[in-house]
């Protein structure tokens, strides 16, 4: 029989390893493999049975998705649950999958893959975002502020990065809703033009510009980074939050169209998500799998030796490398939680399947975030100008001038 299968499982589990899960099957029996468990499994039915046999984070995630599984618990120690469970089956899992390099990337893709995930609905987002709908990793600077003010610390932490200066011209690749464009607009006087492939980001974020009286500084275009037209077109270049769409193979071209587009003397931030593995591999215990299938489909996550070897083969100079990890783990755990707090109303919104993949995702994310089983950097970069003299860049010899 199968109960009889798992709870044998259960019990030869407890012998090795005491995690704070209670787990109750479907013909009433229950296991609890430490006292007093925080975290309760129910396996629905007999078929439930295939995900926790071999529960890797993406079998007991795809579980709970598909609904054969519940769990009840704080989410954090159900995260914290999930790892162990993983880490018992199976420790080379623990590694990753190597990155395959056969993912296609087209236009027609990557619009589709950002569509599946960026257009569940604008209200869904505004439930646990902040205000500004910023969808990215916030800036603390001392660990106490608030997620609204964080994101805020955050836009201008990059514009200050770029030197960004009255008069210029920004493009923000993958602008989101628009709260950089209109930031660097409203703050720094610049002119700007965002770039979205979702159709609900650019409306609202078109909708934001309006109500902002900027239409004369900002546009925003639903158009993918490859055909945006012209060469030393741009000052200077923001992606945030956008490079982990464009694909490993393709990492090349991708900064080479920033290099085209930048003006000699221009100045690039690309703030993204990278591996923590130095051979680029997914986030390991299942959860690369996981986020693949129902997250971001075709995302993929360089080392950041990779983006900043590819980064410079384009033409760029490195200039400053800053990890965010800490900073994004923390944010996380702001929208999770906000998430948590609204979860009633998000099941309104995307449905019951949908809240169950962003619950596993936001809380997952700051938990691997915490433990660097992923990391995220912002990378500065410039296009020198040659001449006689050398090679020109507009930064100045420290760093001093981004934390005025």
């Amino acid at each position: 029989m199968i109960e009889r299968k798992v709870v044998q499982y259960l019990e030869d589990l407890r012998t090795r390893k005491q995690l704070p899960l209670r787990v109750a099957l479907w013909n009433g029996t229950s296991v609890e493999l430490a006292p007093q468990p925080d975290v309760t499994i129910r396996l629905k039915g007999a078929g439930a049975a295939r995900y926790f046999l071999k529960p890797t984070m993406a079998a007991l995630g795809e579980g709970f998705v598909e609904g054969e599984i519940d769990v009840d618990g704080p989410i954090r120690k159900v995260v914290e649950v999930a790892e162990g469970l993983a880490r018992s089956f199976d420790r080379e899992m623990a590694k990753g999958a190597l990155p395959s390099w056969l993912t296609r990337h087209t236009r027609t893709s990557d619009r589709k893959a950002i569509e599946y995930h960026y257009d569940v609905s604008n209200d869904f987002y505004a439930l646990w975002l902040d205000p500004q709908m910023v969808y990215s990793c916030a800036y603390f600077e001392t660990g106490d502020e608030d997620l609204a003010t964080a994101q805020t610390a955050k836009l201008d932490h990059i514009c200050r990065k770029l030197m960004l200066a009255p008069g210029q011209t920004l493009l923000d690749i993958g602008c989101g809703w628009g709260a950089l464009a209109i930031h660097a607009a409203r703050h720094y006087d610049a002119r700007v033009l965002g770039i979205t492939l979702s159709n609900q980001q650019f409306q609202l974020a078109t909708e934001r510009v309006r109500a902002a009286g900027l239409q004369d500084k900002v546009e925003i275009r639903l158009q993918d980074y490859r055909d945006v037209p012209g060469e030393n077109a741009f000052d200077r270049i923001s992606s945030v939050g956008m490079f982990e769409h464009v694909g490993l193979k393709n990492l090349r071209a991708y900064f080479e169209v920033i290099y085209r587009l930048l003006k000699p003397c221009g100045v690039a931030l690309n703030h993204g998500i990278t591996s923590s593995d130095p051979d680029s591999r997914s986030v390991g215990l299942g959860a690369g799998e996981f986020i693949d299938k129902y997250v971001f489909p075709d995302g993929e996550l360089p080392h950041v030796s990779l983006a900043i070897r590819e980064m410079s083969a384009a033409g760029l100079e490195l200039t400053d490398a800053e990890s965010l990890r800490r900073h994004y783990g923390r944010t996380l755990w702001y929208w999770s939680d906000a998430f948590e707090a609204n979860l009633t109303r998000a099941v309104e919104l995307a449905g019951e399947r949908r809240a169950r993949i962003w619950r596993v995702y936001l809380a997952g994310c700051a938990h691997a975030f915490e433990h660097d089983w992923i990391n995220l950097y912002q990378l500065l970069a410039v296009k020198p100008q040659r001449s006689a003299q050398g090679a020109i860049i507009p930064l100045p010899l420290t760093r001093r001038y981004m934390y005025r």
